[in-house]
Formats: C-alpha cells, structure tokens, sequence
C-alpha cells in the first residue's frame, strides 16, 4: 500500500550521513517534533537527479526554510557513502541532509519503491517529494516515469507559499 497524505511515516532504519561518519536513524524519531522537506530520487550521480533535482533544493534552501520547514532531506537506495560523496560534490553544505536508504528499506515502508532492473539498478525508489509535519505526512508529490515535475523544490515551495 502507497503512503498518502495523512498518513505517518513508517517505522524503518535510514542513515544519515554526517561529518564523523554514518549514523543509523530511526524514521519516527528523525521525523519527530519538526517539518522536513524530504524528497527522493531514483539514484545518486543519475543525470535528473545531479542536474536538476538536489539543485533546486539546494538552491531553494533558504526560501524553503522560510516558508515553514525545518529541514530538508534526500533519500535516494544508495550506501551512505555515495550520498556522502553526491552531496559533496553537489555543494549540500548544511543546506540538505543525506539520507541513504541503502537496501530500499524506508522505500518499500512507504510503497514507494520502484523495478530499476532494465536500467541495471535494480530495486529503487521513486522519485518524490514530501512535506513531513511531527511524523505525518502533509504533502505528497510522487512523480510519473521518466517525469521531473511535481517533486521539484520549485512545485513544493509553491504548495507551502500557496
């Protein structure tokens, strides 16, 4: 069963990838007590995601914060040190948390997940965005195939602003 709005975020293990190194987190309490623009993508290091996706959220940071959130996060079904890496090189700074959802876990928990096998990827995540108010969901935008639209920091800003 796909999570709706209104729904609360399953309970699962994710990983959150800091300075000191990666730190096992659970889903209820990383969502606990605050907003999080949290949004996912389909791979690390992929064309949309790099290009555009964690971008715009980088990008859309402070106005983010501005309209209401606390924190922003992306998960993508990679190993902590590839979103360690992607998040260097894409310049998250503190702006956006990297949360690696290493075998698809909190994916399958929100029935969000995806067949990548025909593209060599295996089992992933779509791609998605969702506003988490204290561990329920407010807003969710999950994306078509092939599609970069509704999960975009730019759609999301304007639900919040709206």
């Amino acid at each position: 069963m796909t999570i709706k709005s209104g729904d609360r975020i399953p309970e699962t293990t994710l990983v959150k990838v800091t300075e000191g190194g990666p730190e096992k987190v659970s889903s209820t309490d990383y969502f606990a007590g605050r907003r999080v623009a949290l949004f996912s993508v389909p791979g690390a290091f992929t064309p949309t995601c790099s290009a555009k996706h964690l971008p715009g959220f980088v990008d859309k940071a402070g106005q983010l914060t501005a309209a209401g959130v606390d924190e922003i996060a992306c998960t993508a079904v990679n190993d902590a040190f590839v979103m360690g890496a992607w998040g260097k090189s894409a310049g998250v700074d503190g702006k956006v948390t990297m949360l690696a959802d290493g075998n698809a876990e909190f994916a399958k928990a929100l029935g969000l997940e995806m067949d990548g096998s025909r593209f060599g990827m295996g089992t992933r995540a779509q791609r998605y965005s969702m506003v988490v108010n204290d561990g329920v969901v407010e807003q969710l935008n999950v994306e078509g195939p092939g599609e970069f639209k509704v999960s975009s920091a730019e759609h999301m800003l304007g639900q919040l602003q709206a």
